[in-house]
């Protein structure tokens, strides 16, 4: 038959498309590689194809990849509830006003680290609090409805939501319509949802464990437009005896449309004596090894990471403890000198991501003073120094409140610290610019009756009542190619 002989429009049609899709694949990050793409050598395949009007990139476009704004926040508040005043702080420092598209915010010591906290049952009360705040904060700058906590109190400490697409809106991976699911939902979480809806950023994700807290904040438009998956929580902790939460960290997976993300807020132990970088180390490993994103009964039918490394842009930050190999005088005088190129070759953090265990692990220019330990007296000064102040511990400062990234894709676009005097730590924060790969249905994209208007519906192929009965189409070399090579399948 003339549709097996590779030379013939149908077989040139699937030489070409093959040859097209894995130039598709071979396609650099943009982030990473600026050179000009070719599309491979001219030949007359690609003549061809133009004689069916049809264009490489249109065949190409399968995917595409679209820009999102992250903003990425950590910041030690020693134990201390929030306020009504610390509303001024937390707008410095999430700075709405130049609005991200997901808020992703990891909080230590959000309870005192006493033994009734570290061993008792999980209380939700602080994590409700900073949940209602960052609402409140996020949403009032854009005129967005926000009530009382008392009315509508932010969820437990261990909220999900999840929402899949419209099938009828547009190709999904699931096919599954939108809807909200939440372990163990009360009527006060009904409540939230109905009056989320008038909000601008949604709480996507929430995870507490004893101190540490992570919370991540979409915009309405965001899920809105693209498929958001698969958000999970985990927590692994790692501190007395190895196995209690004063330190340790909580995760968040989720996946928009084909790009897969991953947010660990950590609090790694402290100190700066002989071995307490090792002690760190070796936590790090637990978390690597012991976070997991484990599938349920109700995820969707796409596959997801089960790990960190799984996933395609992971951010890892939070009070990770790394101190400054340096007498305490001799940091003094290079933060006063303001040298913090001089101050970094000293930074046991900088030395684990040349040949540790953050190896590979990229972070900003930090270009800001050491956010730790800052004195409570007088929180203009750090703590200690000399000459000694009495019931100050010494501390030699040192920027222990770090944001670390790790995958393609991703650019950093500001690393700062903010100025709050609310706590020991200055909070810190990094605005990414992160590209996710969008999925295009490619039976819509080649079939398409109004970019193809000469395309003949499957159905009015071959019947007698169609003029066009003789001519080839697009869609007639397809579907006889198929057929072709289905009926060569069968006599084999």
């Amino acid at each position: 038959m003339d549709n097996m002989n590779p030379n013939s429009s149908s077989g040139r049609f699937r030489k070409w498309f093959k040859r097209k899709h894995k130039n598709k694949q071979k396609q650099p990050d943009p982030y990473y590689d600026l050179d000009e793409l070719s599309d491979g050598d001219e030949d007359e395949d690609d003549e061809f194809m133009e004689d069916v009007y049809i264009s490489s990139f249109e065949m190409d476009a399968c995917t595409s990849t679209n820009e999102l704004r992250i903003f990425v926040g950590t910041w030690n508040v020693a134990g201390r509830s929030p306020v009504g005043s610390l509303a001024v702080d937390l707008d410095e420092w999430l700075k709405p006003q130049d609005a991200a598209d997901i808020y992703v915010l990891g909080f230590q010591e959000i309870v005192p680290l006493k033994t009734r906290t570290v061993i008792g049952a999980e209380d939700p009360t602080e994590a409700t609090n900073w949940n209602w705040l960052i609402g409140k904060t996020l949403n009032e700058k854009f005129g967005a409805p926000w009530l009382t906590p008392v009315l509508n109190p932010i969820s437990s400490d261990n909220y999900q939501y999840v929402k899949l697409p419209d099938t009828e809106r547009r190709a999904s991976f699931s096919g599954i319509t939108d809807r909200i699911r939440m372990r163990g939902r009360s009527r006060t979480q009904r409540h939230q949802q109905l009056f989320l809806g008038g909000s601008k950023y949604k709480l996507m994700a929430s995870k507490k464990m004893v101190g540490v807290f992570i919370s991540v904040w979409m915009k309405k438009e965001v899920f809105k437009k693209y498929c958001v998956s698969n958000v999970k929580v985990s927590s692994v902790a790692c501190g007395i005896m190895g196995y209690l939460g004063n330190k340790g960290s909580v995760s968040v997976s989720m996946s928009i449309e084909g790009t897969s993300f991953c947010f660990i807020a950590a609090h790694l132990a402290s100190g700066e004596k002989n071995g307490d970088e090792g002690r760190r180390n070796r936590q790090v490993s637990d978390i690597f090894k012991r976070t997991s994103f484990p599938r349920s009964a109700n995820d969707d039918d796409n596959p997801h990471p089960l790990t960190i490394l799984g996933h395609d842009q992971i951010f890892w930050f939070g009070d990770l403890n790394y101190r400054l190999d340096l007498e305490d005088n001799l940091a003094r005088y290079l933060i006063k000198k303001q040298d913090w190129k001089a101050l970094q070759e000293f930074d046991q953090l900088r030395k684990e991501q040349e040949d540790g265990v953050f190896e590979g692990w990229r972070e900003g220019d930090i270009n800001f003073a050491p956010t730790y330990k800052y004195s409570l007296s007088n929180c203009n000064r750090y703590s200690g120094g000399l000459p000694s102040r009495s019931g100050e511990k010494q501390r030699t400062p040192a920027w222990c409140d770090r944001i670390l990234w790790y995958g393609k894709g991703v650019k950093l676009l500001s690393y700062f610290r903010s100025e709050s005097k609310f706590s020991d730590h200055r909070p810190v924060s990094a605005l990414f610019s992160t590209q996710i790969e969008v999925m295009k249905s490619t039976n819509s994209r080649f079939l398409d009756k109004d970019t193809f208007p000469n395309i003949m519906p499957p159905e009015q192929i071959g019947t007698s009542g169609n003029k066009e009965e003789g001519k080839s189409t697009l869609l007639s070399l397809i579907v006889k190619d198929t057929e072709a090579s289905s009926t060569h399948m069968q006599k084999l």
